[in-house]
């Protein structure tokens, strides 16, 4: 299990967060494996949340994911509704045990999660012949007062646009080019348009292989901003472009909300994928 903790410097924390969501097809396919999700939680219950939202930390905490699924005929579509389904069912009730002392702290709970979710794909991919080769991606953020906690497997994105300016990948890809760009083999320009870029060396698997997810948190405060994005976003829109649409929108998307605007302009350029992201802010 590799850990990532990060600590921002101590500003004015956030007491509420705004998000937007969306998922599109793309130009080419015919059907969207993707998922995401938007949960509220406390000690007493899960809410699941639409495509926008404004709310109160006082409420509870917040749980946003993605998951990008893979596999022959509808295969891929069903293991990504799996993860998302998984972590409605799980990742609640072991918050509430870990809030009776039952339980370890968040590394913990999303290093259990994550695993229990690859036990559910792997159980069914071996009990039916036509899901045997299924698979999904996962990067999952949960946010409350003061931090992010997050899990990831596979190349689904996660990254922190500080209020002060910048974006920053958090999440590592789960992809041979992407342990090429970490040890500066290539540059990132080389791996944005790598042949194999999108060849996972892990994710959520039918087959009977071993994960080390990458788990870690990282301080945040008020203006600060996540993405969540499947592979797609990235085929349509660099980093920085990133960052550039959801900092100052063009005025075509000035009706549209952050997620919707990236993964409009991705699927512009692209649309070779399904492309999906959420996009959340703290306030």
């Amino acid at each position: 299990m590799a850990e990532k903790i990060t600590s921002l410097p101590n500003r004015q924390p956030a007491t509420s967060l705004s998000w937007s969501a969306t998922t599109d097809v793309g130009r080419f396919r015919k059907n969207n494996e993707d998922a995401f999700l938007a949960l509220k939680m406390d000690h007493r219950e899960v809410l699941r949340l639409g495509k926008y939202g404004n709310a109160s930390f006082a409420d509870g905490d917040y749980i946003f994911a993605v998951s990008d699924g893979m596999g022959g005929h509808n295969a891929g579509e069903f293991a990504s509704r799996i993860a998302v389904e998984k972590i409605t069912e799980l990742l609640p009730r072991a918050f509430r045990l870990e809030a009776q002392g039952m339980r370890a702290g968040a590394t913990d709970l999303l290093d259990e999660l994550i695993h229990e979710i690859n036990r559910e794909i792997q159980k069914l991919g071996q009990a039916y012949s036509e899901l045997e080769g299924m698979g999904a991606t996962l990067s999952l953020c949960w946010i409350s007062p003061g931090w992010m906690h997050f899990c990831h497997v596979g190349d689904s994105r996660i990254y922190l646009l500080p209020e002060s300016g910048g974006i920053e990948q958090i999440t590592e890809d789960h992809t041979h080019v992407g342990w090429l760009l970490r040890n500066g083999k290539i540059t990132p320009a080389q791996a944005r348009f790598h042949p194999s870029r999108n060849r996972l060396s892990q994710s959520l698997n039918a087959l009977p292989r071993t994960i080390t997810p990458h788990i870690g948190a990282v301080g945040c405060d008020t203006g600060d901003r996540f993405v969540i994005c499947s592979d797609g976003l990235n085929e349509g829109l660099s980093d920085i472009n990133i960052e550039s649409y959801l900092r100052t929108p063009p005025e075509k998307y000035a009706e549209l909300s952050g997620a919707e605007t990236v993964v409009a302009e991705s699927v512009e350029n692209s649309g070779k994928d399904n492309t999906t992201a959420v996009v959340i802010e703290l306030k």
